[in-house]
């Protein structure tokens, strides 16, 4: 670990996001070489991709998207040919940009990384100083040592640094960004006319046997998956905190203690004549704008009750200039790009006019006008407070010395949650049905806790599972005390249902066929007597009740001879005939708005370069990859 943890403070989350974007599923190379011992799933030059690396990335995208699902993610969609694809592609592209970035000399210092790590919010107390215990439980909890964290988080921002060459070098016309900006301005008129299967549910006329035969050719569709019932415990800094009472003695302690973090610091309401002249100004204008300065200081000498006014003529700062030249209050340390200026103001009495002072800025002719002293607030009025922070202490304190016990417990007598509930003199629960990849409750819809779950050790033999990190903080061991296998619905409990979806399908057949004959009559100029919605103009970028399926195909139509029309076949079955009547031409974009398209643009043609050279770099790399190891679906 850095020698820096105890010195540092302050960061971004946007770092640590980027650890876990889709390139970020390897580590060191010393770490996967030394845990590659499975076959070989591809090869990268000299690099071997294994099974286990692999593995692990599909997992880490597989999670990643339930994250983002909220678990709600059809298990069909977790372990497809194109997820697994995407996962080793990810590997790839990481393994080849780094080489490269790496052979271009892209560096980053121990002294940056740590920086960043010390300023991520992410690992800082409420007094916004680095934590080395949340910075370390952060890392425990994605299943990493500190040294594999910080190897991955300097690749990352290798890997970043190597991407934003290409973002800031990539060049886009003028005249591009003019015809991309007028295209997507432009604003069409259009109508809709929607054909639902429903118009058309008296025409269909199903066999007998559709719905059986249907639902013996397709099994898979009304299989009922794999649930369980479990009862859990969990242990949480937060409930430790709920349950803890500070000791009045230890809040009176606390208090003096920090007495410091009670003051409220002397303040100085002040006001200023600035006259600019900054660092590039040159001398001569710098001399020039300090013979400004002392002029209005001398006039102030001789009548300083005129200093609002004369900061309403002559001061250069727009945003005092109007209020007599008022800052309001300024506190210690809050100027520090002007710390001349607050050295002075801080040296005068009320009522004082300083002479003229220098900054990097210019001239300032300052005034004090009001002085509010520091003071320190009452135990009283901080109590709550400082309860709240040593409740959280004392929580974190005793989860501390709880959570070996709950882990050890857990494993150690498997066969009942009760002694890691005398443990922490709590109950266990009951949760509602839980399936392989999701569980209602929040607290146990998390990727490890359903895996372990389902393991057989658990399920059955019916053990605990081991104590997991379902966040940081909070660990829960569960155990199984209901199984219900993975089944079938009989036909006759699905038939009504599966008979009206077969219906609908017909019907919305039947439409689409009623909808392509209407726009064949329409794109030949034959009068067709159709109840058109009413017109609305809609752009590419503002458009109200207009689908985006629709919306695409109005903006894709030839409008060279209007009215023009277009057919769509919506994902809800219903069929939608659109009439584009007008087509308006977008005004001349404002540079600020031409800017943002620009930069837009910019993004899109920097990707397309990247990819590019990624492919350059597979190619000349040699990449080969192990198909029947890709495609074979893990159990």
């Amino acid at each position: 670990m850095f020698d820096f943890v105890t010195k540092n403070k302050s960061l971004s989350q946007g770092i640590l996001f980027v650890i876990f974007l889709p390139f970020a599923f390897v580590g060191v190379d010393s770490y996967f070489r030394g845990v590659g011992v499975g076959q070989t799933v591809a090869t990268v030059g000299d690099y071997s991709i294994s099974q286990e690396e692999f593995s692990r990335a599909l997992r880490d995208r597989q999670e990643a998207l339930q994250r983002m699902a909220q678990g709600r993610v059809d298990p069909a969609l977790l372990d497809n040919p194109d997820l697994r694809y995407a996962a080793l592609d990810g590997l790839i592209q990481r393994r080849l940009l780094l080489d490269s970035a790496l052979r271009a000399g892209v560096t980053v210092s121990d002294e940056r990384l740590k920086d960043i790590i010390a300023k991520q919010q992410l690992f800082q107390d409420e007094a916004g100083r680095f934590s080395l215990p949340r910075y370390e439980q952060y890392v425990r909890s994605e299943g990493m040592t500190p040294a594999l964290f910080e190897a991955r988080l300097r690749q990352d921002i290798i890997l970043r640094q190597f991407a934003e060459g290409y973002a800031e070098t990539t060049f886009v016309p003028r005249a591009v960004v003019e015809r991309l900006a007028r295209l997507s301005g432009q604003q069409r008129e259009l109508s809709q006319y929607v054909l639902s299967p429903d118009k058309f549910m008296k025409q269909v006329k199903l066999d007998a046997d559709a719905g059986k035969q249907y639902y013996d050719a397709n099994p898979a569709e009304f299989r009922t998956p794999e649930q369980v019932r479990v009862e859990y415990l969990a242990l949480s800094v937060e409930m430790l905190q709920r349950q803890a009472q500070p000791d009045p003695a230890e809040v009176k302690k606390y208090y003096e203690t920090h007495l410091s973090q009670f003051e409220v610091k002397e303040s100085r309401q002040a006001a200023h004549i600035f006259v600019s002249a900054d660092a590039a100004s040159g001398t001569e204008a710098r001399q020039k704008a300090r013979a400004q300065a002392e002029e209005i200081h001398q006039q102030l000498k001789k009548a300083p009750a005129g200093f609002a006014e004369m900061a309403k003529k002559r001061s250069e700062d727009p945003g005092s200039a109007a209020n007599g030249g008022d800052l309001g209050y300024i506190g210690r340390g809050s100027m520090k790009d002007v710390p001349e200026f607050e050295e002075a103001l801080y040296k005068l009495k009320p009522g004082e006019i300083s002479a003229p002072v220098e900054s990097r800025l210019g001239y300032h002719i300052i005034r004090l006008t009001a002085v509010r002293p520091g003071q320190s607030k009452s135990l009283d009025e901080v109590r709550g407070q400082i309860e709240q922070e040593l409740k959280k202490q004392l929580a974190a304190r005793r989860f501390a010395e709880l959570a070996d016990g709950f882990s050890n417990m857990a494993y150690e007598q498997s066969e009942s949650l009760k002694p890691v509930a005398d443990l922490i003199k709590t109950a266990p629960q009951v949760s509602g049905w839980m399936t392989r990849l999701r569980a209602a409750e929040p607290l146990l819809n998390n990727p490890r806790l359903l895996a372990a779950v389902f393991a057989d050790e658990v399920l059955r033999n019916k053990r605990n599972t081991e104590a997991i990190e379902v966040a940081p903080g909070t660990l829960v061991a569960a155990r199984v005390v209901e199984h219900k296998p993975e089944s079938v619905q009989p036909f006759e409990a699905v038939r009504a249902a599966l008979e009206k979806r077969l219906a609908l399908r017909a019907a919305s057949r039947l439409a689409v066929e009623e909808g392509r004959r209407l726009l064949g009559e329409l794109n030949q100029g034959k009068s067709v007597q159709i109840a058109w919605s009413a017109p609305q103009i809609a752009s590419r970028a503002e458009f109200r009740n207009i689908p985006e399926p629709v919306l695409r195909q109005a903006f894709r139509l030839d409008t060279s001879k209007l009215p023009a029309y277009a057919g769509v076949e919506n994902p809800q079955l219903d069929y939608t005939l659109v009439r584009v009547t007008r087509v308006q031409e977008a005004a001349e974009l404002p540079p600020e708005k031409a800017g943002e398209l620009a930069g837009a643009l910019r993004q899109v043609l920097a990707q397309e370069a990247m990819a590019a050279y990624l492919a350059a770099l597979k190619q000349k790399a040699g990449v080969t990859i192990n198909k029947e190891l890709i495609e074979k679906k893990e159990r």
